[in-house]
């Protein structure tokens, strides 16, 4: 049997403790240590530290050296910031794949938004975000643009920690119906309506955070 290579070892510590960070199953504020997480994800502790190493880049780790590494708390400005630019990624992606757009594609946000919205109906937040984006990495896949995918990969984690807090409080997800408004301009190929939308979308996530002040 081959062994598994380093780097997929790695992304697996990765996007479990990122997860788990995310969905708050490891609180703000939480000591992290190496050799407990290793042990829970049957992992070595050496994938591990180089996933806290990442998660310290994006925002979501603190750590002082000989000391300590913890979970940040959920700071509103840092969200605020992350969505921001977040939303201008997803604007710049929008208008990039609108002209590549297939029938396909356009009814794989369909499914996306109906999952989304039977998500919110039934109060699952997991799979409400889940659906959210699956939607929006649509439009991230078919404009082709490497460095705006890497970009809402690493900001987005921070944006979901404070929606999910926010509607476990009784808040509520994005609309569906802008979602709709979003596909819809995309099955005509309006790319100044559909950045709009997005625009609108993500500028709800800002407004989120300034609640959160």
């Amino acid at each position: 049997m081959e062994a598994i290579p380093r780097t997929l070892l790695r992304d697996r510590a990765y996007e479990a403790i990122r997860d788990a960070i995310v969905a708050g199953d490891i609180a703000p504020g939480a000591v992290v240590k190496d050799a407990e997480l290793a042990e829970r994800l049957g992992l070595s502790r050496a994938p591990v530290r180089d996933a806290f190493s990442r998660l310290v880049d994006e925002g979501l780790l603190e750590s002082k050296p000989q000391s300590y590494t913890r979970v940040t708390p959920v700071v509103a400005a840092d969200v605020r910031d992350a969505a921001a630019v977040v939303g201008a990624m997803h604007e710049l992606v929008t208008r990039a794949a609108l002209p590549r757009l297939l029938a396909e594609h356009i009814g794989a946000m369909r499914e996306s938004n109906a999952r989304f919205a039977a998500a919110v109906r039934d109060g699952d937040v997991s799979a409400a975000l889940r659906a959210d984006d699956e939607l929006h990495d649509v439009l991230v896949r078919v404009s082709g643009n490497g460095a705006a995918a890497a970009t809402v990969a690493r900001y987005t984690p921070l944006i979901r920690r404070l929606e999910r807090r926010r509607f476990g409080e009784g808040g509520n997800c994005r609309s569906a119906g802008l979602h709709d408004e979003l596909i819809d301009a995309c099955a005509v190929g309006d790319v100044d309506e559909a950045v709009r939308v997005t625009a609108e979308i993500w500028r709800g996530l800002e407004d989120l955070a300034d609640l959160d002040t």
